[in-house]
């Protein structure tokens, strides 16, 4: 059983390659690739060190599994040439996520819909996996008429860049004098804006919340609204969740859907925070309340490790059902 990583270099391929360990995925050989300048690197598995391998080195030795964390450009290239070699790709770039003949995974909602032909899987974006791993089990209930989320996202989602200019601008460095992530100043700042703009206003990663849940939930009559903020923030993404159901319902049978909800951990008491949420798969929720400006309304907050839960776990669990369903010699 051979497991590649491609963009093992990155933040999320070193987390990638840390939660196959911790969950001990029946790997038999790791294989880790990145970019040309970080070939012959090292990065470790397990606590041994392996040496990081071109793409096309790990192609020809023919993996079972790859997941990708190399970005959009590279997905797009390389993905089908490794479905291609009989290889189930797990990508975690946006490349795949809205193509309607690639199936958008989290395993705890729709897992049950991949099939033996499915050789590229897309990973959703990590604020949408956060929102929708409490929200699916209350729309089957409730039935979610409209959405209105804002998202607080750490720097850790734009990958070692982002880290590396909040970290210069705490130590007093001059803006322009380092590489930059961001369009203005994160450290004492709020920035809202993540992605590019759109025609209608609206942003790259807002555009994604909107189509994946869209797409995760099978339901495109849900009405979504969308504001993503970057914060100075290290690690783990926060989100203020406002609600419109088109049932009743009564608030203890919210809290015991999201009790029994698998990869949710309802605090019964105080409020959950981006440190709380460190180091940890599940997505924490707390502050839950109705509105009552508007019918059946309901609010919550939620935090969870974006490198984890809203990357690499999620895609090692996706991995972890093609194994079980496909794989299994």
């Amino acid at each position: 059983m051979k497991v590649a990583v491609i963009g093992a270099t990155g933040l999320v391929g070193t987390k990638m390659l840390e939660v196959l360990a911790e969950r001990n995925f029946p790997a038999d050989e790791i294989l880790p690739a990145a970019s040309a300048k970080s070939i012959g690197r090292t990065v470790y598995y397990k606590g041994k060190p392996l040496s990081v391998l071109s793409t096309a080195e790990v192609l020809a030795a023919k993996p079972d599994i790859a997941l990708f964390s190399a970005g959009s450009a590279a997905s797009l290239e390389l993905a089908p040439e490794f479905a291609k070699a009989g290889c189930r790709v797990v990508d975690n770039s946006s490349c795949w996520r809205t193509d309607p003949l690639k199936k958008l995974i989290v395993p705890e909602i729709n897992g049950d819909i991949l099939e033996a032909s499915d050789y590229i899987i897309a990973n959703p974006n990590c604020s949408t996996i956060q929102m929708l791993l409490p929200l699916a089990p209350l729309h089957k209930e409730f039935r979610i008429k409209r959405i209105v989320v804002s998202t607080y996202q750490s720097v850790t989602g734009s990958g070692y860049k982002g880290v590396s200019q909040l970290e210069a601008e705490r130590e007093g460095a001059e803006w322009g004098s380092y590489a930059t992530a961001y369009p203005c100043q994160i450290d004492l700042n709020v920035i809202p804006q993540i992605g590019d703009f759109g025609e209608d206003g609206n942003s790259q990663e807002e555009t994604k919340m909107i189509n994946e849940t869209h797409k995760i939930l099978n339901d495109n009559s849900i009405g979504v609204s969308v504001t993503t903020v970057r914060v100075p923030v290290r690690g783990g993404h926060s989100e203020a969740v406002n609600l419109e159901f088109e049932r009743p319902f009564k608030l203890e049978d919210v809290k015991r859907i999201l009790y029994e909800a698998p990869g949710v951990t309802l605090l019964a008491e105080g409020y959950p925070v981006p440190r709380m949420a460190e180091g940890r798969d599940d997505v924490f929720v707390g502050r839950l309340r109705r509105d009552s400006s508007v019918p059946n309304g309901l609010n919550l907050w939620c935090v969870s490790d974006n490198l984890r839960k809203g990357a690499a776990t999620n895609a090692v669990q996706i991995a972890e059902l093609l194994y079980q369903r496909f794989l299994v010699r």
